[in-house]
């Protein structure tokens, strides 16, 4: 029976760039910094959360539309806070990039997508409590 997500895969143009963006910048945890035989297998993940990002070298696909004449971007990574506002506020102050000025209240809870330097899009919610 199936019981976890193991990884779910970011696609970036430079690995060393993503792996400092969702440490220092985001505030993930490195998990798994190792050499393949073709290429570096590198993970990171929310501290306590057992779900790892696969930071993967694949420049063709980083931050690419799944369809490119639909100019729409990739779907996101959702990343969940408890405090929203103030984690918006300490990722700001890390130059993390947003795609408004300031979270914004949703049906469910509050909500703002960060961008990652390959133009992935980094979904921020907060749950209605």
């Amino acid at each position: 029976m199936l019981n976890n997500i193991m990884y779910v895969t970011v696609y970036v143009t430079d690995q060393d760039r993503a792996l400092s963006f969702y440490t220092e910048q985001l505030g993930l945890e490195k998990r798994v910094d190792a050499p393949g035989l073709q290429q570096r297998f590198l993970t990171v993940g929310v501290p306590g959360s057992a779900v790892e990002l696969l930071l993967w070298s694949h420049a063709p696909s980083a931050g690419v539309p799944a369809e490119p004449e639909s100019g729409l971007a990739p779907g996101p990574v959702f990343l969940e806070s408890d405090d929203l506002r103030k984690d918006f506020e300490l990722l700001r102050g890390r130059g993390v990039t947003f795609d408004q000025p300031e979270p914004e209240d949703y049906g469910y809870g509050i909500r703002i997508e960060a961008v990652d330097p390959d133009g992935n899009r980094i979904a921020l919610r907060q749950r209605n409590s």
